[in-house]
């Protein structure tokens, strides 16, 4: 079960953090990647090391998600060079954090544009390629933060576009179930990244983590990995429109 060989796993916001560690996870189960970032060489560092561990196929494509030109050229490069498209993880994502009595439009336009718009057009370019092949499973990477709001910063975007994200799943799983095609949601919880380390590893969010996670701490590197190999596999072929925390039960309580 969860055997991918000769399946193409399209992972967007691949250069790093969540994105990266779920590269791996796919191409420890022999899935050959498209791999669609910004950084173009922290993408070509990842993908030889994908390809000298697991000897995967691995396709490197510098890609701005906000950018309907730039996410279609590279929909048509990916089905040029593997014909087809089995798994779309939408992982880009980032955000300017402030509150809503702040929070400047620049900064609002930005993270919607990023973390929502970039779902939209992704998805967009990459299901129309499924759709030739009635098959599909699409993740999207949302947040516990699109589900509840929270007392540690202020980052009202970020919870809207994540919010977002988490409706639009339903409304495309809905829309594209008679194509074959699934659409599925993770709200990772607090997971270490190499940009949210240092901030995790503080004492005064360490005690934040031990007062609202019900496990007592962050998640750790490939902890993500199982529930998208899960929401991605052939055997999940009725598993559609699911939202699925991974964040030690912080949305539980």
């Amino acid at each position: 079960m969860f055997d991918y060989t000769n399946r193409v796993v399209v992972i967007t916001g691949a250069s790093s953090g969540l994105g990266s560690q779920m590269a791996k996870g796919f191409a420890s189960q022999h899935a050959n990647l498209v791999l669609l970032a910004r950084r173009e060489e922290r993408l070509v560092a990842l993908a030889n090391e994908l390809t000298k561990e697991y000897g995967v196929k691995v396709l490197t494509l510098k890609c701005d998600v906000t950018s309907t030109e730039n996410v279609n050229a590279c929909a048509k490069k990916t089905e040029e060079e593997f014909g087809k498209v089995d798994v779309l993880v939408n992982c880009a994502g980032a955000s300017k954090n402030n509150g809503v009595l702040n929070m400047s439009d620049e900064e609002w336009d930005w993270t919607m544009d990023i973390d929502l718009k970039s779902v939209f057009l992704v998805t967009r370019a990459f299901a129309n390629i499924m759709k030739k092949h009635n098959y599909g499973r699409i993740i999207n990477i949302a947040s516990m933060y699109g589900l509840v709001g929270n007392t540690a910063m202020d980052t009202v975007a970020y919870h809207t576009s994540k919010g977002g994200v988490v409706n639009f799943t339903r409304a495309v799983a809905a829309e594209l179930a008679k194509y074959g095609i699934t659409c599925n949601a993770i709200c990772p919880g607090y997971f270490e990244t190499e940009l949210t380390h240092d901030t995790l590893v503080t004492d005064s969010f360490t005690a934040y983590m031990k007062a609202t996670v019900p496990l007592g701490r962050y998640g750790h590197e490939g902890e993500l990995n199982s529930a998208a190999l899960f929401l991605g596999a052939t055997e999940s072929s009725y598993v559609t429109g699911v939202i699925l925390p991974v964040d030690g039960g912080y949305t539980c309580v």
